[in-house]
């Protein structure tokens, strides 16, 4: 890019702007500190969440949110099965560990539903306590739907809509094997088959969270988790479409995954792609765009991006939010809006975006001229591939699955069981029987009728 280029002059404009906001805005109801007491001094919040990209960022500017306004902010975000562990079972108790949480995706309906955040409209409402230009509906509707209650109100603030793209780190060797970017699920197994331990690079491996990963596969072969969510939510693991869609999933990490396969978190995904230690994933789009970064990328050059591949029965990408909330035990809940406001105001998230965070929620980052640009990797669009991932999804309505309130009871059971089939502990079948079964128990335990 020239230096000249309008993106470039743009993006200079925008990371400076965003600079100098996100250490000097202030927020509404807040004069200019003249060396007396801001209006959170001697507050403590207690912010959790998981790591991944933008809350690794909104670590690194805690500074200036606390010289903003007073407060001291302890900031924990480990991986996602422990955050989610934790938050789940102190937020059922309704107790105050917590000030701010990140509101998991697969635990939207459960936390929301059940009475364990607080409802956000009158705090958006109040303009002492938000800017009158914060201006919600910028964050998609899309995004904002799943945070919203069966009452209609809405109990977190989205940071990310994320879709589940499929990459390749070293497409070079598939070039140089005269193959095409994979895009079925048959194309897939022969391009692993062509270019995997190439250059001692694996061919395929995914994140250990297989609820997520592993799901577009068994909706391409014709499965599905529930006969029909949300209505409907008898779980239907062992079909013989689901049985097909495991043993093709699980094989793909058991003959084309590194050492240890099964047990890798996103993080040491994006890690081994980044350093080109595995080509072909999926994975979603925050952490696939972190390819694009010049500083710590080796694969800047080789890498290319699509859509979840397509199956028997078609393409279904999966799509993902999370979001920030208040848990309703806090004791501090004015002062955690205050530090969601500031985390997700548009000066905040301007920064991110021109730090190189790849998973806007607001319309107005995604359509930036510094998003887009960014988001052009190697050639490939990550933006418009996962805004394409996102529309589908919602046409489809297959994501349905993920917000119902039981799901985390049955992603535990797949995640099991793809597991067990890749590390060759069980068959397919035998693995998809006893995740059946035990998802049933699960279900019923929790008061649903089946």
């Amino acid at each position: 890019m020239s230096r000249n280029h309008p993106h470039d002059t743009q993006r200079r404009k925008l990371i400076a702007a965003g600079a100098a906001l996100g250490a000097g805005a202030l927020l509404p109801g807040r004069a200019p500190a003249q060396g007396g007491a801001k209006k959170y001094q001697g507050v403590t919040l207690n912010v959790s969440t998981f790591s991944s990209a933008f809350p690794r960022l909104l670590q690194q500017w805690l500074p200036e949110f606390e010289a903003q306004t007073g407060a001291r902010v302890n900031y924990d975000a480990p991986s996602f099965p422990v955050y989610n562990q934790r938050a789940d079972l102190e937020l059922s108790t309704k107790g105050s560990a917590f000030d701010v949480v990140n509101v998991t995706f697969i635990y939207s309906s459960r936390w929301i539903n059940s009475g364990w955040l607080t409802p956000l409209d009158d705090y958006i409402a109040n303009r002492n306590l938000t800017a009158a230009d914060w201006d919600v509906n910028d964050f998609l509707p899309g995004a904002r739907a799943p945070e919203t209650g069966r009452d209609g109100k809405l109990y977190g603030i989205p940071w990310t809509a994320e879709a589940l793209l499929s990459a390749s780190s070293r497409f070079d060797l598939v070039q140089q094997a005269g193959l095409e970017y994979p895009d079925t699920t048959d194309d897939l197994v022969k391009v692993l088959r062509a270019v995997n331990r190439k250059e001692r690079v694996a061919g395929f491996v995914s994140d250990n969270h297989y609820g997520w990963t592993f799901v577009p596969y068994l909706h391409a072969f014709g499965g599905d988790v529930f006969r029909k969510a949300p209505d409907d939510l008898y779980p239907t693991l062992d079909t013989p479409e689901a049985i097909a869609a495991a043993e093709y999933y699980a094989n793909l990490i058991r003959e084309f995954g590194p050492d240890g396969a099964v047990t890798y978190t996103p993080d040491q995904v994006t890690q081994a792609l980044k350093l080109g230690r595995v080509n072909f994933t999926d994975a979603g789009q925050l952490h696939l765009a972190q390819l694009g970064d010049a500083a710590t990328s080796r694969t800047l050059k080789t890498v290319k991006f699509g859509f979840v591949p397509k199956g028997p029965a078609g393409r279904f990408p999966g799509t993902a939010v999370h979001a920030l909330g208040i848990p309703a035990g806090s004791k501090n809940k004015e002062a955690a809006w205050a530090f969601i406001q500031w985390a997700l105001s548009r000066q905040t998230t301007v920064r991110a975006v021109a730090a190189g965070y790849g998973s806007p929620a607001r319309r107005s980052d995604i359509d930036s001229p510094v998003f887009r640009a960014k988001q052009v990797i190697n050639g490939s669009d990550l933006a418009q591939l996962s805004l394409d991932s996102i529309e589908q999804a919602t046409r489809s309505g297959h994501m349905k699955y993920r917000t119902v309130s039981v799901y985390p009871q049955v992603d535990q059971q797949i995640n099991k069981a793809i597991a067990l089939i890749a590390s060759g502990q069980a068959s397919a079948r035998q693995a998809l029987q006893q995740a059946q079964a035990q998802s049933i128990a699960a279900i019923q335990r929790s008061g649903v009728n089946l």
